[in-house]
């Protein structure tokens, strides 16, 4: 398969590591979203590390045959030219655009959606951690799990700081009893103020208990301690989930 073998419509959306379009296989005329991601030295050929993480995720998928209505689907991977790209399947509109499909009083500007990226930052991430790892994935799907509810973002934070500050007003100030050795990240400081913090159900009340369970357990602060998505999937809360097409790993 070849770049070539697609004709680009349109930009539909771009990342600090990649460009997406929207276009067309020439042959059959099925459309396809088309992720063109940036190298960081194509001379050296080093990939963006997150593009490396992404690659790593879908291809393990692709070569799986992991098929299920709610996944998005890589369909083809395709390095040309110096140039890398991702062929997924297309999707008329992405969860921010569904949202605002979804009447509601409580939602917020569209314009203030484009600050994304801070307010589905982990804490250790903001308290400087240097370790990347999947609870931080964990965490921003617990944020994205919470605006679905409540429409609207959870931590809408202006600033480093300020997203801190709304962590630890819904889920109290973190300590070394709550979280071992956070006080020795290089971020934190020992004058933060003390929030208690509040309940699940407070903060998202369209959730039934097995929601609010769910949330509660992948916004724990300590990640070694966070619920990994394997085990979110075996909450009570997915129990209706349709599973078939999963890995046996997962529905297990």
């Amino acid at each position: 398969m070849s770049i070539d073998d697609y004709t680009k419509i349109e930009k539909i959306g771009g990342r600090t590591y990649g460009v997406v379009y929207k276009a067309r296989h020439k042959a059959t005329g099925k459309f396809v979203t088309l992720k063109k991601i940036h190298l960081e030295s194509e001379e050296e050929g080093v990939y963006p590390y997150t593009a490396i993480r992404e690659i790593s995720i879908c291809e393990g998928k692709f070569n799986i045959q992991l098929r299920h209505p709610n996944l998005l689907q890589l369909e083809e991977i395709i390095h040309q030219d110096s140039k890398f790209y991702l062929v997924f399947e297309f999707m008329s509109m992405d969860l921010k655009k569904y949202l605002h499909t979804i009447p509601s009083g409580q939602y917020i500007d569209p314009v203030l959606l484009k600050v994304v990226t801070l307010w589905y930052r982990a804490p250790e991430v903001l308290f400087g951690s240097a370790r990347y790892s999947c609870p931080i994935d964990v965490w921003s799907i617990a944020c994205i799990f919470a605006e679905m509810s409540n429409k609207k973002p959870l931590f809408q934070g202006d600033s480093e700081i300020d997203q801190l500050f709304r962590n630890f007003r819904i889920l109290g100030t973190p300590n070394d009893t709550t979280w071992p050795n956070v006080t020795e990240l290089s971020n934190f400081k020992p004058n933060f103020p003390k929030w208690i913090g509040k309940t699940i159900k407070q903060v998202c009340p369209r959730l039934d208990a097995a929601g609010c369970d769910l949330l509660m357990q992948m916004l724990v602060y300590n990640p070694g301690k966070r619920m990994s998505a394997k085990t979110a999937m075996q909450h009570p809360y997915f129990s209706d989930l349709d599973k078939s097409g999963l890995p046996d790993t997962v529905q297990s």
